[in-house]
């Protein structure tokens, strides 16, 4: 398909720069494909009166780390900043990372993290990393000086919670966001972004789902920075997706297994969730322990295996994301969708406001 069938215009003003307080106070726009399409305007905190007794909701249990870190590019007496944002480990001590400005950058360069920053220093000492290797679009590999948990206990403490592009370019990363770009289920470190759709969940609402017999399981997909960056190529099949690390475990293989077969629906809270689902779903449904990486790219004409409803938050234009979304409900749906949530103030993007989305018809 053509990349420019998946764009639209958003204003600038439906970003949202902060998540809504409490979470679950969010707008939900209910999405039913079929000849009518129907759209309803829901807040999240209605979701056990929207789904069905025997649902399976399906989470995200992905940590992010402080993946955003300021260093000095050192050579000889010269020092020039250089910042950088995590975007895949590769061992116990490199990563690959976007840097800005990645042209300042050669490979051999010493970078040094954890001079004083807004008053905050590395309790380790100084973290030095060489940049091993340069590669395309701005990304480079760093080789610490610092390896396994040493390492991660470094980034932790020098580290900034990594927004996404659109958020960061308009006002900077604070205390807050450690605590509010994390879901409730948080719980295995690894990701550079967050499993948004999660972030609306609240103790008190999965205890008024669990209440209604919704039961809920949780898989892990550590979330990279790929999922931020559009589609650049004029035709969806020269798109080469990124690759993300997931776990599906034997245990929650056979729980979300033996629900299908009792006909009960699998409800995907957020995109990640359900590319790891369908990245573990044989073709009959069955879902299988699923452990390594996966680089699904679901685009209209996928036929869907494992997941019965998707909830997700807004997305970018021209987005593997909204691909995505537009292969679950339809293409036409999820623009007419989106011309609805632009016309009725929505909030879009990671901290913005979700929808819970309806498969098409076949």
């Amino acid at each position: 398909m053509r990349t420019a069938d998946f764009d639209f215009d958003l204003p600038e003003d439906r970003i949202a720069l902060h998540p809504a307080v409490p979470r679950d106070a969010a707008r939900l726009l209910v999405v039913r494909p079929g000849g009518d399409l129907l759209l309803e305007d829901r807040v999240v905190g209605d979701l056990p009166a929207l789904l069905k007794p025997d649902d399976v909701l399906v989470f995200n249990d992905t940590r992010v780390i402080p993946a955003a870190l300021e260093g000095i590019r050192v050579r000889g007496p010269h020092e020039t900043p250089v910042s950088f944002n995590l975007t895949k480990r590769v061992d116990e001590s490199r990563w690959r990372a976007f840097a800005q400005p990645a042209r300042r950058l050669n490979a051999g360069d010493l970078i040094r993290f954890g001079a004083e920053t807004d008053g905050r220093v590395c309790l380790l000492g100084t973290l030095d990393a060489s940049v091993a290797a340069k590669h395309d679009n701005g990304e480079v590999e760093l080789a610490f000086s610092f390896h396994s948990a040493f390492l991660d206990e470094a980034i932790e403490a020098l580290g900034r919670m990594p927004l996404p592009p659109y958020i960061a370019s308009r006002r900077p990363a604070g205390p807050e966001d450690r605590e509010s770009y994390q879901t409730m289920f948080a719980k295995r470190e690894g990701a550079v972004a967050a499993p948004t759709a999660a972030l609306h969940f609240t103790p008190a609402l999965v205890d008024r789902l669990k209440a209604s017999g919704i039961a809920t399981e949780l898989v892990t997909l550590h979330v990279g920075a790929g999922t931020f960056l559009p589609v650049k190529v004029e035709d969806t099949d020269d798109h080469r997706m990124h690759f993300e690390w997931g776990e599906v475990t034997p245990e929650t293989a056979e729980h979300l297994s033996a629900a299908r077969r009792a006909g009960r629906r699998i409800v995907a809270v957020g995109t990640t969730a359900l590319r790891l689902l369908e990245s573990a779903a044989d073709p009959d449904g069955t879902i299988r322990p699923f452990r390594g990486e996966t680089g699904i790219f679901i685009t209209p004409g996928y036929r869907f295996r494992a997941v019965d409803v998707l909830m997700t938050n807004f997305h970018l234009p021209r987005s593997t994301l909204f691909m995505l979304v537009a292969a679950f409900s339809g293409l036409e749906t999820m623009k007419s969708a989106y011309t609805h949530a632009i016309a009725h103030g929505y909030r879009f993007y990671s901290y913005g406001d979700a929808c819970l989305l309806h498969p098409a018809t076949a």
